[in-house]
C-alpha cells in the first residue's frame, strides 16, 4: 500500500487493528427510517464513540458539522429503493472527486452475488477499485442480500466475501452467521460485520458482536441495532468494550445496564 492508503486504513482501524463503524447510510434506499428521521439529532451524540461514520454525501454535507474529526466511509452506490422488489439494481452514484472533496477515508459500495444484477454490481466494484487506487482510497464492499435474508449462511457469505476480495476490495462488510470462522479464513482482507435489521434484544446484538470478533472479524459496522436502541450511547459503548477491550458478553452487558441506568 502507498502511504495515503495506509494512512486512511489506519484512521478507520485503530492501533489494535479493530474498528467500530457507525452505519447511518440507510436513507439512500429506505428514506427517513425510524430514529433517523432527523439525522443530526441521532448521529451527533454517537460521534465520540464511533471510529468512523458510514454515511451518504447528502447527510454528511447537511447534517454533520465539519468540526468533527471523524473518519468518513462514504456510500457511493445507489439508484434503488425499498419499493423495488429487486434491490440489487444499483449503480455508482458518487464520483471519486466528490469523495475527495468530502475528505473521505474510504468509499463503500454494495454487491449482490446471485442476484439478477450480480454482474452489474461486481463490475461496479471493479471499476470503483480501479479508480480509487489512483487516489489511494480504500474500497469497502458490502455483501448485500436485499430482501433475501435466508442467504445469510456461511457458504453464500464466504463466496461473496471472497469474490469481493479477489476483485480488490480493501475491506468487506458482511453478516455474522454460523461457522463464521470459515468466512473469515476464506477472505484475505479485513471483515467487519453488519448488524442488519433491529434485533429482539440488546443481548442478541452484543452476542453477535462478541462471537464475530472471537471468530476473527476486525470490527463492526452497525447502525439500526445502535441508534434504534432506546439507549444508543450505552449500546455503542458496550459494543466498543467488546471490539477494543476484549470484554466478555457478561462484562459488556454489565456496562450496558450501568449506562442505561444512568439515563433513567
Amino acid at each position: 500500500m502507498d502511504w495515503g492508503m495506509k494512512n486512511r486504513m489506519g484512521r478507520i482501524f485503530k492501533q489494535d487493528g479493530r474498528t467500530v463503524m457507525l452505519a447511518v447510510d440507510h436513507g439512500y434506499f429506505l428514506g427517513a427510517v425510524s430514529r433517523l428521521e432527523e439525522p443530526r439529532r441521532t448521529i451527533e451524540p454517537l460521534i465520540p464513540y464511533a471510529d468512523s461514520l458510514m454515511i451518504t454525501r447528502g447527510v454528511l454535507r447537511n447534517c454533520i458539522d465539519a468540526k468533527y474529526n471523524i473518519p468518513i466511509v462514504l456510500r457511493v452506490s445507489g439508484g434503488n429503493s425499498i419499493l423495488d422488489e429487486d434491490l440489487s439494481n444499483e449503480g455508482l452514484t458518487v464520483s471519486l472527486q466528490d469523495a475527495l472533496r468530502l475528505n473521505a477515508c474510504a468509499v463503500a459500495l454494495s454487491i449482490y452475488v446471485g442476484s439478477p444484477h450480480e454482474h452489474q454490481t461486481l463490475v461496479n466494484l471493479a471499476h470503483l477499485i480501479n479508480e480509487a487506487e489512483n487516489y489511494g482510497i480504500p474500497v469497502l464492499a458490502v455483501t448485500a442480500v436485499g430482501k433475501e435474508l435466508e442467504k445469510r449462511d456461511a457458504k453464500y457469505l464466504s463466496l461473496s466475501c471472497r469474490i469481493a476480495a479477489e476483485l480488490g476490495a480493501h475491506i468487506v462488510k458482511t453478516y455474522y452467521c454460523e461457522d463464521f470462522d470459515k468466512v473469515v479464513k476464506s477472505c484475505p482482507v479485513p471483515l467487519v460485520i453488519a448488524g442488519g435489521p433491529k434485533m429482539k434484544s440488546e443481548l442478541d446484538v452484543l452476542g453477535i458482536a462478541y462471537n464475530a470478533i472471537a471468530s476473527g472479524a476486525r470490527g463492526v459496522d452497525m447502525g439500526r441495532n445502535i441508534w434504534q436502541s432506546k439507549w444508543p450511547v450505552a449500546m455503542i459503548s458496550a459494543i466498543r468494550s467488546i471490539v477494543h477491550e476484549g470484554a466478555s458478553i457478561g462484562k459488556a452487558t454489565h456496562l450496558f445496564e450501568n449506562l442505561k441506568a444512568k439515563k433513567k
